[in-house]
C-alpha cells in the first residue's frame, strides 16, 4: 500500500484546514487509514482513525468535535477536515494504513505498517 498526503498548510486559529490521504496498491475498502502528528520536540501521537472492518472512527479527545474523518471509495483517498484549528494543531501530520481491523490496536502507530509522507500544518494565533 502506497500512500499519498495533501492538504497541509497554514490556517488562522479557528480556521479550517483538509487534509488527503490518496491510498494505491490494495483494496481500499479493506484499507484501515489513521491520522498521526508529531509537534516539535513531541512524540508522535494518534489524531484520528477509521476501521474497516466495522467502519466506525475513532478520535483523539484533544480533536473531538473538531476533526472528521471521511472516505471516498472511488478516489481511494480519506480525508481529515480540521475546524476550529488551535495553535497547539501545528504539527507535521502523517497518513497511515493497515490491513487489520482490530480494534484494540487502531490507535496505536505500530499497528500501521503503511506510511505516507508527512504534511505540515501550521495554526497561527
Amino acid at each position: 500500500v502506497q500512500l499519498q498526503a495533501s492538504g497541509g498548510g497554514l490556517a488562522q486559529a479557528g480556521g479550517s484546514l483538509r487534509l488527503s490521504c490518496a491510498a494505491s496498491g490494495g483494496t481500499f475498502s479493506r484499507i484501515g487509514m489513521g491520522w498521526f502528528r508529531q509537534a516539535p520536540g513531541k512524540e508522535r501521537e494518534f489524531v484520528a482513525a477509521f476501521k474497516w472492518s466495522d467502519r466506525s472512527t475513532h478520535y483523539a479527545n484533544s480533536v473531538k468535535g473538531r476533526f472528521t474523518i471521511s472516505r471516498d471509495n472511488a478516489k481511494s483517498t480519506q480525508y481529515l477536515q480540521m475546524d476550529d484549528l488551535k495553535p497547539e494543531d501545528t504539527a507535521i501530520y502523517y497518513c497511515a494504513a493497515r490491513l487489520t481491523g482490530i480494534t484494540s490496536t487502531v490507535k496505536s502507530a505500530t499497528s500501521y505498517p503503511y506510511w505516507g509522507q508527512g504534511t505540515l500544518v501550521t495554526v497561527s494565533s
